[in-house]
């Protein structure tokens, strides 16, 4: 077995090799050197990370004690080996698809950078070992972002990194009060299956504490009423928007609530709380309202966008029954649910480069010029509603069933609002299917143009592995099912 300090590699790798980046200067004659060279360090980090999942100790490693109990360290368990592995899994993808996507961007070299470093810090957030680890890479996470949100440096991209900001940064300040107070009472905020905590009587004072964390990190996971930098922030370049909406910065705030409900608090000291109560309805609250304002939105990103709201909400509506079974389906979501919104933002990213529009009234009749993305994308949009045979089935219907085993009111309401949700959804997707193969008479706007069609293979590819892994999970989920299971249990 390798030492546990192996795990710094895949996390300093991407790190220096994108701030090497930042000081050099590559025309634009060199793009193909660069981006074979960027190819390589994410894929190497990718090897490393599954080597460090397979062959590393499960040990504990302190780097840097801050004071007290406060300090940096890693160490992988269960949890923090399902996310780097699904991190790991679609970054190289993505990769090759920005190449395609910003071949003729300004600032390559800058956005590239940043794109890289990212996955260095999403990686350190992944194998945290305590919670002042998890909330110092969660701030990493938000300043090697904003460069990605405002690349355009347009007056709507300023915004939207401002809002961003604001809001993340705001949202870890109020997390702070968490950090601090399991810190304190516990084992130095570790996160142990079970919970840290050493108290026997949950005051008011942690419930406060649960609650702070909760909207704090949950920022990231866009909840109910700090969710609006995410639409804000689909003007970004597609590449960024898949990054934000499907893997690294949404999933951080589902991966950071789950590590303060399950591994910090404690599933069960928070059950049947009032914090438990209140941090339930608001994500049902969001989960409805975020599908019913994505029924509204008329920008193709934007949709998307506020479908990306509604799903976060499925995940922490899942971990907070606080169930094993509510554990299990919110993960489960979380992996299923970066699968398929990574399929459907890269095919929104694809017809908005090759056509230059954005609106969904510009979608009429597309999909007969571009029929592979848009099947993909109609493929997708049958998982994210729920449709058999399909992975988001899979993940929606062991939702339903925890919070029917629940037995509580939050349980049975949390299915109720599913079920609205993923009504709304159907609408919300597949209109935009009907609209890109059966436009409506004389509303074409695509018949006499010859430069519209499917994109080069670097886009297409990305595209094609995750509607293959999209079915392929919906048909044989049992071995993830399986591995989420145990950890859902504390066996891994």
């Amino acid at each position: 077995m390798i030492s546990p300090y192996f795990l710094l590699v895949p996390i300093l790798l991407p790190i220096i090799a994108g701030f090497s980046l930042l000081f050099l200067r590559i025309p634009p004659e060199e793009d193909r050197r660069r981006n074979l060279y960027l190819e390589i360090v994410v894929v190497l980090t990718s090897l490393l990370v599954w080597l460090a999942l397979l062959c590393v100790r499960r040990e504990a490693i302190e780097i840097i004690s801050l004071s007290g109990d406060f300090s940096i360290g890693f160490r992988q368990d269960g949890l923090s080996c399902l996310f780097a592995g699904m991190v790991s899994l679609m970054w190289p993808l993505v990769m090759l698809y920005a190449f395609e996507y910003m071949e003729k961007a300004r600032k390559k070299n800058r956005f590239f950078a940043f794109y890289v470093i990212t996955y260095g810090v999403t990686l350190g957030l992944a194998f945290s070992y305590n919670i002042t680890t998890l909330y110092t890479f969660i701030e990493m996470l938000t300043l090697v972002t904003i460069p990605l949100v405002v690349h355009y440096g347009n007056h709507e991209s300023m915004y939207a990194g401002r809002k961003y900001a604001a809001f993340t940064i705001g949202g870890t300040g109020l997390a702070f009060f968490s950090v601090v107070i399991t810190t304190v009472y516990g084992e130095g905020g570790l996160f142990i299956h079970g919970g840290s905590l050493h108290i026997s009587h949950f005051t008011p004072v942690l419930q406060l504490a649960f609650l702070c964390g909760f909207f704090g990190f949950g920022v990231k996971a866009a909840v109910f009423p700090l969710h609006a930098w995410l639409p804000t922030a689909s003007v970004a370049p597609t590449p960024v928007t898949a990054l934000l909406h499907a893997v690294a910065v949404v999933n951080s705030g589902v991966f950071a609530v789950t590590r303060l409900a399950y591994y910090t608090f404690g599933a069960e000291i928070l059950y049947g709380t009032t914090a438990q109560t209140v941090a339930l309805l608001t994500a049902l609250f969001t989960m409805v309202f975020a599908a019913a304002m994505a029924l509204k939105q008329r920008h193709f990103k934007r949709r998307l966008a506020y479908s990306t709201v509604s799903n976060l909400s499925y995940m922490l509506f899942g971990i907070l029954l606080l169930t094993p079974s509510g554990m299990t389906g919110g993960l489960l979501h979380m992996v299923f649910h970066g699968i398929i919104k990574m399929s459907l933002f890269l095919c929104a990213g694809a017809f908005i480069h090759v056509t230059g529009n954005e609106y969904i009234y510009q979608i009429n009749g597309a999909g007969r010029k571009m029929p592979l993305i848009f099947s993909l994308y109609t493929l997708a949009a049958f998982s994210l509603v729920g449709i058999p045979l399909f992975c988001g089935f899979v993940s929606k219907w062991r939702l339903i069933n925890a919070g029917i085993e629940a037995g509580s009111v939050q349980g049975l309401s949390g299915v109720f609002a599913l079920i609205i949700s993923a009504f709304l959804c159907a609408m919300y997707t597949l209109t935009v299917s009907v609209r890109a193969f059966f436009p409506s008479e004389g509303s074409d706007g695509y018949k006499e143009r010859r430069d519209v069609r499917d994109p080069g293979k670097r886009m297409l590819i990305p595209i094609l592995f995750f509607g293959i892994v999209n079915i392929a999970f919906g048909i044989c989920p049992a071995p993830l099912i399986g591995y989420i299971e145990k950890i859902a249990a504390g066996l891994l």
